[in-house]
């Protein structure tokens, strides 16, 4: 199936098919999990929990058992910054297994 995207451009378009229900996908939302026996909140975007819950159900973990990874093999290369690695494993793994 195609999806018909008009002159105005794909941002225009993704933009003017957005629903009450989509833009709720925008709003930051946290929580609260123990990381390295840490207690830890971590702010993401629906979105971003979305993948992540999609993460952990296709290797049959946890979402803090994925936040638990990449904590663990992503953070010394960004400076401690989870969100940001968060984000970025999410939009690795549409990228690639989408």
């Amino acid at each position: 199936m195609s999806i018909f995207v008009s002159n105005e451009g794909v941002l225009a378009h993704m933009f003017n098919a957005c629903t009450t229900e989509q833009i709720n996908e925008f709003i930051p939302e946290k929580r609260s999990l123990r990381i390295q026996g840490q207690s830890t909140t971590v702010r993401l975007e629906r979105a971003f929990w979305n993948v992540l819950e999609e993460i952990a159900t296709d290797h049959k973990t946890t979402v803090t058992g994925v936040i638990q990874q990449v904590a663990d093999q992503c953070l010394i290369a960004n400076d401690k910054n989870l969100a940001s690695c968060l984000r970025v494993i999410c939009l690795k793994y549409l990228n690639i297994y989408s």
